[in-house]
């Protein structure tokens, strides 16, 4: 008899049951606990939160029917709540249906059902750790993904100065945006200056202040060199002064009237430089600056991974022959590079959104003529400018979609080619 329950048994039925209704297939494995939970789960997703999905997604497909009435902003933000809520709700579902097959499979081969206690612990043994990790993902969620997403949607939308809710209602525009952004001589000609200095500033600060952490890393690590205590503890004192505090004091110095550099150091030699009115000097005078605040982390950085590099390998190069350039060249530098490549890549990322200098040192000046960005403003300074000044909030947040875009594949691209993000065994 047990045998024929066994052969009539399908996981297929049981598939179907939970299709219709979570929680029928666990019935009709005589799972009766496990499919009451299911029922109510989605019963009362139905009842407390069907209306507000539905309402939410029709708010995120029409973005409001009557002006003054309906706030686009709002819609969109209920109706990426709802697509959240959506997802947790079809994970559950598709989790119904999966383990409504596999205790039908369980069934037809045979296995002992366990008791409610036993279900209990081995339930607990395997959920513990997503126990705990979901009040933290749902965390996530709706502090970090939601701005995101919604930073998302307005990209796709004409959400400006002139066009503004609740007095005027939103429209879904497509990639009209990214295409005006590419096109339109208005826009094109900043967007391409602008991502342009934004790359020659993150390639030559950060590579700059790579090379000097470096140059003065290997030079306290001499063994000749005495009092390397004081001098390791003098170039890391930079890095101990809030950054904002510097780049205001060097704003000040930088001065084209009053500042030191002018008056007291360049006007020995009869030399005034327009640090502040030239583009060109604003940039250099920035990348300066910028080196001066990041090399003592590198020198930190690779003063503590020269610590590490085995004596016994400088003197098998010795015995070989080594010069200096070969020792590091094939010793020095590339054990650096292993144990270090995934921060170096994140000063990068870091450089490329660095706003602060930017913001602090001149706003992104000097002005430009003809350009809503001025001449040496990156693109998250010039995202804040047309977010905060001109009230461009669709382009800002297509060229905030841009950004993200570039800084996500240029890391993964590095990160996919370092060593030190493959797992122990996957290293050829």
């Amino acid at each position: 008899m047990q045998e024929e329950s066994k052969s009539i048994h399908n996981p297929k039925l049981a598939m179907i049951l939970s299709i219709i209704f979570a929680g029928l297939g666990q019935f009709y494995n005589r799972r009766w606990i496990k499919g009451s939970i299911f029922v109510i789960v989605e019963l009362l997703f139905i009842v407390i939160c069907g209306q507000f999905v539905n309402d939410g997604i029709w708010g995120l497909r029409t973005l409001g029917t009557i002006p003054g009435e309906h706030h686009s902003l709002f819609l969109i933000i209920f109706g990426l709540i709802s697509l959240i809520l959506l997802g947790f709700a079809l994970t559950l579902y598709v989790l119904n249906i999966i383990d409504a097959k596999n205790d039908a499979v369980k069934i037809v081969n045979g296995e002992e059902k366990r008791t409610i206690m036993e279900a209990l612990r081995h339930t607990w043994d395997r959920g513990f750790p997503y126990v705990f990790v979901t009040p933290g993902l749902i965390m996530l969620l709706f502090i970090v993904v939601l701005p995101l997403m919604f930073t998302v949607a307005l990209a796709f939308t004409d959400y400006n100065l002139y066009n503004s809710p609740p007095r005027n209602l939103l429209n879904w525009v497509g990639f009209d945006n990214f295409t005006n952004m590419v096109t339109l001589k208005a826009w094109k000609d900043t967007f391409f200056k602008v991502l342009t200095w934004t790359i020659v500033w993150t390639v030559s600060s950060t590579t700059l202040q790579i090379a000097l952490g470096l140059f003065l890393a290997l030079l306290v690590n001499d063994p000749r060199i005495k009092f390397k205590k004081f001098i390791r503890t003098f170039l890391i004192l930079p890095w101990a002064v809030p950054a904002f505090v510097t780049i205001l004091i060097f704003a000040a110095m930088f001065n084209d009237k009053f500042g030191a550099i002018n008056r007291e150091i360049l006007s020995v030699f009869n030399i005034v430089i327009p640090w502040l009115q030239d583009p060109f000097w604003t940039k250099i005078a920035l990348i300066m600056i910028q080196t001066w605040l990041g090399f003592p982390f590198v020198f930190a950085l690779f003063t503590g991974i020269l610590q590490s590099v085995s004596k016994e390998w400088y003197e098998a190069a010795d015995v070989d022959g080594g010069t200096r350039w070969q020792k590091f060249r094939h010793i020095t530098f590339p054990h650096i590079m292993y144990a270090t490549a995934p921060l170096l890549i994140m000063q990068y990322a870091g450089n490329f959104n660095n706003f602060n200098i930017i913001y602090l040192f001149n706003n992104g000046g000097p002005a430009v003529r003809n350009q809503s960005a001025g001449g040496t403003d990156i693109l998250i300074s010039w995202v804040y400018k047309l977010t905060f000044e001109l009230n461009q909030y669709n382009m800002a947040a297509a060229i905030s979609l841009i950004l993200g875009l570039i800084v996500t594949v240029f890391a993964f691209f590095q990160f996919r080619r370092t060593r030190s993000f493959k797992e122990e065994g996957n290293i050829e």
